[in-house]
């Protein structure tokens, strides 16, 4: 099915952002929010993004004014009679969003897909909220949307073949990298960056490492920043939900560290609303906003144990558990080996040049990080259990680029 026309129900920064990108390929997009200044607001938003490529000389303002065009902004679900595909970017939860695809599901054309952009949520019971659960799937953009290349589809249970291909194809319209994800509690990207940032968030609460410490060492490790500024960019009320879904889906070894809950409890949410790990500056300014991590300070410093010799950090305790947590991925046939390191790169910002978690695993050799994930389970507990494919591999003599095999397959 070609799609012609697309809503976008939630005008917050990632509705808007995709209401832009669906309109920077061309395509009316119809934007709707609760109230008119909200819809203002939405718009607004998505003129600020073209408002920056003009400003870098990489579009004209008629072609801003042209591309604004297509993006009209609504409060009447009325709007989306004539849509190919909904993409719905409410608040991250479960019964709002399951009232949102009933109503969508009585207003839209019944040939009409509903996709939603739920970082974690279940696609499944979103399906189970209307009449045309073939017709649902996943369609988790990341921010921001105009800046960042990966989509997660995620069919549920009972989306159909069709609705795949079209929501894929979609994507790839959109300039976008779309990556097939099988449902499972956090997807693919959230799933497997949950346990990195959670263990950095143990690495300080234990007080094996300061944060200046655990952020520059994972910088050097290749990561574009450290856990700690990245966890207040996203929010950490946004980490925690995901969390809650991880815990709820896999139990112990995605137990939250209590450090969490908290700064949760003092209502540090992250740069949002000026302190989360870090404190930053109460500014408007954009550039500010967006600029270098704030400083720590004394409350934080007051929830942290004093350092400890009996806990210790490595890089290695971050990134063993996000390479164990994809081999998981990988066994139960969550997504193939090549879409998995694909993520890392295009979602989380690995660097490219590295390949990806599994090539890194096969880099520092399988028999290595199930030694190492060993170790860690015997000093640290069983969220470090290593999955049998890795047994497996390592058992069979595959041991990542020394053997020339292990995930991938090397000269």
């Amino acid at each position: 099915m070609y799609i012609y026309k697309v809503g976008v129900v939630g005008g917050g920064t990632m509705g808007a952002g995709i209401a832009q990108v669906i309109s920077y390929s061309g395509m009316p997009v119809v934007l709707k929010e609760m109230s008119q200044p909200l819809v203002d607001k939405a718009l607004a938003t998505a003129r600020a993004i073209y408002q920056g490529r003009v400003d870098k000389g990489k579009m004209s303002p008629q072609d801003l004014e042209a591309k604004m065009a297509l993006i009209t902004g609504t409060t009447d679900l009325a709007a989306f009679k004539d849509v190919d595909l909904v993409i719905e970017a409410v608040p991250e939860r479960l019964e709002i969003k399951r009232q949102v695809f009933t109503e969508l599901d009585a207003v839209c054309p019944p040939t009409a897909i509903l996709a939603s952009n739920t970082s974690a949520l279940s696609i499944s019971a979103l399906g189970a909220a209307t009449q045309r659960p073939e017709r649902v799937i996943g369609l988790h953009f990341f921010f921001p949307a105009h800046v960042m290349k990966l989509v997660e589809v995620i069919p549920g249970v009972l989306t159909g073949p069709e609705t795949v291909e079209d929501a894929t194809a979609f994507a790839e319209g959109l300039r976008k990298v779309p990556i097939r994800v099988n449902e499972c509690p956090g997807f693919l990207v959230n799933r497997l960056l949950m346990p990195y940032l959670n263990e950095a968030v143990f690495c300080l609460q234990e007080g094996a490492a300061a944060m200046p410490a655990i952020e520059s060492a994972m910088t050097a490790a290749g990561w574009p920043m450290g856990p700690f500024t990245l966890v207040d960019a996203l929010g950490l009320d946004v980490c925690a939900e995901a969390g809650r879904v991880l815990l709820e889906g896999y139990g112990e070894r995605m137990r939250p560290a209590v450090l969490w809950t908290s700064l949760l409890t003092a209502k540090r949410f992250g740069r949002k609303n000026g302190a989360g790990f870090y404190r930053y500056a109460e500014t408007s300014d954009p550039a500010t906003q967006h600029g270098r991590a704030g400083t720590a300070d004394d409350a934080l410093a007051q929830m942290i144990a004093a350092p400890s010799a009996a806990r210790r950090f490595s890089p290695e305790r971050l990134m063993f558990g996000m390479v164990n947590e994809a081999i998981l991925t990988l066994q139960e046939g969550i997504s193939t080996a090549a879409d998995i390191d694909l993520a890392v790169v295009a979602g989380l910002g690995y660097p490219m040049a590295d390949g990806g978690i599994l090539h890194y695993a096969d880099r520092v050799g399988l028999d290595t990080v199930l030694a190492g994930l060993e170790q860690f389970a015997r000093e640290l507990g069983p969220r470090f259990h290593p999955a049998y494919r890795l047994r497996q591999m390592v058992a069979a003599g595959l041991r990542g680029v020394t053997t020339k095999r292990g995930f991938f397959e090397y000269p």
